[in-house]
C-alpha cells in the first residue's frame, strides 16, 4: 500500500462542486463538498475523507499538517492572466496604475527618462484616463516635453490603447498616413488603438530569453502568494513560448502554467504557425489565441451601438474579417487545438459565436473552445454559448476597478449586461474566473470573488459564493482541458491547495494563509 508524504487535518477542507442545478440557483453552501483530512503522495492526493479513516495510510515518515482551524480549497485558477506582464511591471517597467493625473504621469516619465541613457526606450503601463483628473489621455506632446531624448511607449490599462511621443513614432516610421488592419492611429495626438501597437514594439529592442525568464518567474512568484496555483498565460509568441519550456525542462515553474498561443500578433497580416504541442506536469500548451475586438473600458469593444464620451472610434474596433478569421480557426480546430478568442462586445461576439458554430459544423469535435472576457452577451449569445458547450472567461475584478468606465462609456441599454455573472449561471455555462492581470492592479482571486458576490453593473446580478469559488477553481481546470488534474478535491487530483486564514463569512476578513503546489 502506498503511503502517505502529507496529511492535512483539523480544519475546514472544502471542495466546490459541479452541481449544475446548484450553480444555477446560487444555493448558499450546497455546492460545497466538505471533508475531515486528506493525504498526498509524490504530488497528488491519496485519500480523502475521515481522519480515522485515513490513519492507515500514515507511515512514520509522514509529515502532519494541522490547519488549526483554517479552510483548505483547491488552488486557485486564474483562467486569464498576463503572466509575464505582471511580472514585468514589478520589475522593470514603469507602473502608472494608480496616477490620478496627466501631472502626474508627465512628472513620473520624466524622473524616468532621466534615468535612462539616450535613446533608451521608455516603456510604461496602467494609466487609465476615467481616473485622471484632466479626464483625457496623455498627448504626444507633452511626452516629448517629459521624455526628450527617448522614445515612449505608454500602454493603457487595457493593453488596447497606448500613448508614444514623436521619437517613437519616428524610430517606428509611422506617419499620419500609415495604416495597419484591425487598428488606427491618432497621428497628432500620438494615441495608437489595437494592432496599431505592434508597429511601435516592433521597432523596440526585442526582449531576451532572460528578461522573459525574469519576468515570468517575478509574475508566477507574485501569483502564487495570492493561491494561485495554476493560471492561464494567453497571447504567448513564440519567443516567450521558448522562455517557458525553458523554465520548465529545468524545473523552475512555481505554479502550473497553461498557455494559450497568439496566431495573429499586433502589427500587420503576419500569422504565427501553429505549435508545437507540450504537455508536463507544469506546462500545458494546446491551445490558441485570437483577438475579436479590443477592450470595454477603453470603448474600443466592437459593440452595435455609439459609445458616449470616446475620443476613439464610435463602435469599437472588429478586429478580423469574419471569413479571415474562421479558415485561421479552422486551421487550429482541425489540428486539434483548444480556441480562446478575446471577444467582448455584441458584434465581436456576433462574428466569434458564428465561426464557432461554422467549426463544429464542419469538424464536429469535443473540444470545448473558450471566449475570453464574453463582457456584453445578449440572451443569443448566451443560448449559443450553452448549446456549444462554450466555456466562458470573464473578469469579476472588473466590476470593481473599471466600473467608472463601462458608467463612462457605454450606452445606457448595455449597463446591466455588462459583465452580468449572474446570467452566465442562469444560462447553464461553464464560467472561469480570471484577472487579466495587469490589466487591473488587484489580481487577487479574493478580491475578485468579493466583486463578484458584491458589485454587479446592476441590483440581482451578483453571484453566490458557491459559485464563484467553482468558477476560480473548476472552471478554470475545464477551461484548460484538465478538470482531471486539477480544480477538485479527489484522489489522483494534483496535491494543489490554498489555504485561508478563514472563510468568507466575513469577506474582508479573509486572506491567504499559505499555497502548497504538488503538496509543498
Amino acid at each position: 500500500m502506498v503511503k502517505a508524504d502529507l496529511l492535512i487535518h483539523g480544519g475546514a477542507i472544502l471542495a466546490p462542486v459541479n452541481q449544475l442545478p446548484l450553480l444555477q440557483t446560487g444555493k448558499a453552501r450546497g455546492g460545497l463538498a466538505q471533508h475531515e483530512a486528506l493525504a498526498t503522495a509524490n504530488g497528488r492526493i491519496l485519500a480523502v475523507g475521515k481522519l480515522a479513516d485515513l490513519e492507515a495510510l500514515i507511515s512514520p515518515n509522514t509529515k502532519r499538517f494541522n490547519l488549526e482551524g483554517r479552510t483548505l480549497l483547491p488552488g486557485f485558477n486564474d483562467a486569464h492572466v498576463h503572466v509575464w506582464k505582471v511580472g514585468q511591471l514589478r520589475t522593470t517597467m514603469l507602473d502608472l496604475r494608480g496616477v490620478t493625473s496627466l501631472t502626474e504621469l508627465y512628472a513620473k516619465v520624466s524622473e524616468r527618462a532621466k534615468a535612462l541613457n539616450p535613446g533608451e526606450w521608455l516603456w510604461g503601463r496602467g494609466w487609465n484616463e476615467a481616473k485622471l483628473a484632466e479626464q483625457t489621455m496623455p498627448s504626444k506632446q507633452a511626452l516629448d516635453q517629459a521624455s526628450p531624448q527617448n522614445p515612449v511607449l505608454l500602454t493603457r490599462t487595457c493593453a488596447h490603447i497606448h500613448a508614444v511621443n514623436s521619437r517613437a513614432l519616428q524610430i517606428a516610421k509611422v506617419d499620419r498616413h500609415t495604416h495597419v488592419p484591425g487598428g488606427e492611429i491618432d497621428f497628432d495626438k500620438g494615441i495608437l488603438f489595437e494592432t496599431a501597437y505592434g508597429l511601435v514594439f516592433n521597432a523596440m529592442p526585442a526582449p531576451t530569453q532572460a528578461d522573459y525568464q525574469r519576468w515570468i518567474l517575478a509574475g508566477l512568484a507574485y501569483l502564487k502568494s495570492l493561491g494561485i496555483t495554476s493560471a492561464t498565460d494567453p497571447a504567448v509568441d513564440p519567443a516567450l513560448y521558448a522562455a517557458y519550456r525553458s523554465l520548465d525542462k529545468a524545473g523552475r515553474l512555481p505554479i502550473r502554467v497553461n498557455l494559450l498561443y497568439i496566431r495573429r500578433p499586433d502589427g500587420g497580416t503576419k500569422t504565427f504557425p501553429l505549435p508545437e504541442k507540450y504537455r508536463s506536469d507544469f506546462l500545458r500548451c494546446d491551445s490558441v489565441k485570437f483577438f475579436s475586438d479590443g477592450g470595454l473600458s477603453g470603448a474600443t469593444a466592437a459593440i452595435s451601438q455609439s459609445y458616449r464620451n470616446t475620443e476613439g472610434p464610435s463602435r469599437g474596433v472588429l478586429r478580423f474579417e469574419t471569413e479571415e478569421l474562421y479558415q485561421l480557426a479552422l486551421e487550429a480546430h482541425s489540428n486539434g487545438f483548444r480556441i480562446g478568442t478575446h471577444s467582448i462586445g455584441d458584434r465581436a461576439l456576433d462574428q466569434v459565436l458564428s465561426v464557432y458554430q461554422r467549426l463544429y459544423q464542419t469538424k464536429p469535435s469535443t473540444i470545448r473552445h473558450r471566449i475570453e472576457h464574453f463582457g456584453l452577451p445578449g440572451e443569443n449569445h448566451l443560448a449559443l454559448m450553452k448549446q456549444m458547450n462554450t466555456v466562458a472567461v470573464p473578469q469579476p475584478i472588473f466590476l470593481h476597478e473599471l466600473r467608472e468606465n463601462f458608467r463612462r462609456y457605454l450606452p445606457e441599454d448595455f449597463i446591466c449586461r455588462c459583465y452580468n455573472l449572474k446570467a452566465l449561471f442562469d444560462a447553464g455555462l461553464t464560467v472561469a474566473f480570471s484577472s487579466d492581470g495587469p490589466v487591473v492592479h488587484e489580481v487577487s482571486p479574493v478580491e475578485g470573488i468579493k466583486a463578484a458576490i458584491n458589485e454587479p453593473m446592476c441590483k440581482g446580478n451578483g453571484v453566490s459564493l458557491d459559485q464563484a469559488l467553482w468558477a476560480y477553481t473548476q472552471g478554470g481546470a475545464i477551461a484548460q482541458g484538465d478538470q482531471g488534474n486539477r480544480g477538485s478535491i479527489a484522489s489522483g487530483r494534483w496535491a494543489d491547495f490554498t489555504i485561508l486564514n478563514g472563510f468568507f463569512e466575513d469577506l474582508d476578513s479573509v486572506g491567504i494563509y499559505q499555497t502548497l503546489v504538488a503538496g509543498a
